[in-house]
C-alpha cells in the first residue's frame, strides 16, 4: 500500500474506553506526539452497538478539546464485520472487480445492499490456476453510526479500518513482516471482544472474533464476591489502591481466563486442521486484558508456543516533550489498535 500526506490521528472507540494516538514522522523516524485516554461508563457500547452515543461524543470532545489536527482513522469490529479468505480462479484485476460481488453473495451472510464490500488479493498460485482473496464486508449502518459520532464531535473521519488489520499494521511496522516459513498469531483481547488473526507467510490466513474479553473477568469477580463493578475492576487489576485483594480473586481470574484461552485454542486447532499448516511459530497478545498475566500463561500452556505481549511502542517511541511517559504506564497494551490506526495516512492508494 502506498501512502502519502500526514499520519491520521488514530481513534479507538472501545467498549470500556476511547484511546487516541498521533504519530509524527521526521527523517524516517516516527514518534508518538499525542496520547489520550478517556474511560466510558458501563453499557455505553453493548455487543458492538453504541447505545450511549452522547457519552462517546463527550469523550471525543474532551480528548480533542485543544487539538488542531482532526483528520481521524476509526475502527470497526465485531458482529458488523465479516472477514473471509476465499479461493478464486486466476483473473485480471478488472475481471476480479466484476466477479467479487458474485463471490460476496455466497460468502457474506448479510444483504449486500446493507454492506460495504472490499477485497485484497493475498497471493496467486499459478500452478493451480487459483488465487487467494481476502473478502471483507462491513455493515453500512454501523460504519455511518461511527462516522456520524465522530462528525458530531467535529472530527473528520477519513479511514475506517478493522481491528485485526490495525494490530497487523503494528506488528509489521514494529516487528517486521513474518518470514516465509513463519506462522504468527495476533490476539487482541479487549473488554468485550477478542480478535484472533493468524498470519502465514506475512498474510492473513484466518481471522475470528470471540465474544469474550476482560468484562467477563470483572463480572465474575463482581458476582462471586457480591461487590460493585468498580471494586471488581480494581481487584482484577491487582488491587488498584484498594488494599489487599481477596484470596478468591486469583482463582476466579484463572477460571475465566482458562475458558477464554480454551476458545482461542479451538480457533488455533481449527486453523491447523484445515490449512495444512504444520506449526505456529509465535503468539502476540494485545488489548487491555493482555495485562492479565494469567491469560498469557493459560494461552501459552495450552498452545505450547511462546506468548509475548505486543508492544505498540516499537512503532513509535513517545516524544517526552509532548507525551508524559507516566500517562502510558499500564496502558501500553491498550494502545495497539489506536497506534495501528495512527499509522494510516491522509492519502492512501492500494
Amino acid at each position: 500500500m502506498a501512502s502519502e500526506g500526514k499520519h491520521l490521528v488514530g481513534v479507538d472507540i472501545g467498549s470500556s474506553s476511547i484511546k487516541v494516538c498521533e504519530i509524527e514522522e521526521k527523517r524516517g523516524k516516527r514518534s508518538l506526539v499525542r496520547f489520550g485516554y478517556h474511560p466510558l461508563p458501563p453499557e455505553t457500547i453493548v455487543d458492538g452497538h453504541i447505545i450511549n452515543s452522547s457519552a462517546v461524543v463527550e469523550g471525543l470532545e474532551k480528548l480533542f478539546h485543544k487539538a488542531k489536527r482532526r483528520n481521524v482513522a476509526l475502527r470497526a469490529s465485531g458482529h458488523s464485520v465479516i472477514i473471509k479468505k476465499i479461493s478464486m480462479p486466476l483473473m485480471s484485476s478488472a475481471e476480479l472487480d466484476e466477479q467479487v460481488g458474485w463471490e460476496a453473495e455466497h460468502h457474506i451472510p448479510f444483504d449486500l445492499a446493507e454492506v460495504h464490500v472490499d477485497y485484497q488479493v493475498l497471493g496467486r498460485r499459478e500452478d493451480e490456476s487459483q488465487m487467494d482473496v481476502l473478502l471483507v464486508a462491513a455493515k453500512k449502518e454501523e460504519i455511518s453510526d461511527l462516522t456520524n459520532l465522530a462528525m458530531e464531535a467535529r472530527l473528520k473521519p477519513t479511514v475506517v479500518d478493522l481491528d485485526a488489520f490495525t494490530i497487523q499494521n503494528v506488528h509489521e511496522v514494529g516487528y517486521g513482516v513474518p518470514q516465509n516459513n513463519e506462522t504468527v498469531v495476533l490476539i487482541h483481547v479487549g473488554a468485550s471482544l477478542s480478535t484472533v488473526n493468524i498470519l502465514a507467510n506475512g498474510t492473513t490466513a484466518f481471522t475470528r472474533d470471540i465474544a469474550n474479553g476482560g468484562h467477563s473477568i470483572t463480572e465474575e469477580i463482581q458476582r462471586t464476591l457480591g461487590i460493585s463493578r468498580e471494586e471488581a475492576e480494581a481487584y482484577k487489576c491487582g488491587g488498584d489502591g484498594r488494599g489487599i485483594v481477596p484470596k478468591e480473586v486469583p482463582e476466579i481470574i484463572n477460571q475465566v481466563v482458562d475458558q477464554l484461552a480454551g476458545e482461542i485454542q479451538r480457533s488455533l486447532d481449527f486453523y491447523l486442521a484445515t490449512s495444512g499448516d504444520q506449526t505456529i511459530t509465535k503468539i502476540f497478545c494485545s488489548g487491555g486484558t493482555a495485562n492479565v498475566q494469567a491469560l498469557l500463561k493459560s494461552i501459552q500452556d495450552r498452545a505450547r508456543i511462546p506468548v509475548e505481549l505486543l508492544d505498540p511502542l516499537t512503532v513509535a517511541q513517545p516524544d517526552t516533550k509532548r507525551v508524559d511517559p507516566v500517562s502510558l504506564q499500564g496502558r501500553t497494551a491498550q494502545l495497539a489498535v489506536a497506534m495501528g490506526l495512527a499509522l494510516r495516512k491522509e492519502r492512501e492508494r492500494n
